[in-house]
C-alpha cells in the first residue's frame, strides 16, 4: 500500500480541485455573475458593487443584458478579495487594482500603499490592547456579585 497513502492536505487539496477547478481549466468562458461569484468567493452582491466602482472595467453583457465575466474578470474579483482579506480598504483597494493592471508602475507605489496599511494597523491593535487592558482592570475591580455597585457601569458613565 506504499502508493496509495495520501496525506490529508493531499485529499484536501483534490476534493477542493473537484469542486473548483482551475479558473484556466473552465471551458466556457464568459461566465455569468453566479459562476463568478463563486469562482472569486465573493457575493453577487459584492461583484455588482465592485463593477459599480469602476473595479473591473466594462463587463460584457449578452443580448438579456446579463452580466458576463472573463477569464481576467475573475483574476480581478480574486485579487480584490486577497486585498479585503488583508483588511484594505476599498480606496486603497482601487489604487492597487489600477496600480496591478499597470505593468509600467513603480513597486514604491504599492508599498507606500501597503505600508500605509500596515501602520494604520499596528495602530489599531495598539488601540485594540489599550481597550483590552481598560477592560481587564475594570474587571478586576468589579466583585459581580448581587450588589447593585458595578465599577464597569460607574466609568462608563463618567467618559
Amino acid at each position: 500500500m506504499k502508493g496509495l497513502a495520501l496525506t490529508a492536505q493531499a485529499v484536501a487539496t483534490t476534493v477542493s480541485e473537484v469542486q473548483d477547478p482551475p479558473l484556466e481549466a473552465i471551458s466556457r468562458w464568459p461566465v455569468n455573475i453566479g459562476t463568478a461569484a463563486r469562482l472569486s468567493d465573493i457575493s453577487p452582491k459584492m461583484l455588482r458593487h465592485y463593477e459599480a466602482m469602476g473595479l473591473l472595467g466594462h463587463v460584457g453583457r449578452t443580448d438579456s443584458n446579463y452580466r458576463q465575466y472573463s477569464l481576467a474578470d475573475v483574476h480581478t474579483l480574486r485579487f480584490i478579495r486577497r486585498a479585503r482579506d488583508m483588511g484594505f480598504g476599498l480606496e486603497a483597494v482601487a489604487e492597487l487594482v489600477g496600480l496591478w493592471h499597470n505593468r509600467r508602475r513603480s513597486s514604491a507605489s504599492v508599498k507606500r500603499i501597503a505600508q500605509k496599511h500596515h501602520d494604520e494597523l499596528g495602530q489599531r491593535i495598539a488601540d485594540l490592547q489599550a481597550m483590552q487592558r481598560s477592560l481587564k482592570t475594570l474587571l478586576c475591580h468589579c466583585p459581580g456579585d448581587d450588589r447593585p455597585d458595578c465599577p464597569i457601569l460607574d466609568d462608563l458613565a463618567h467618559p
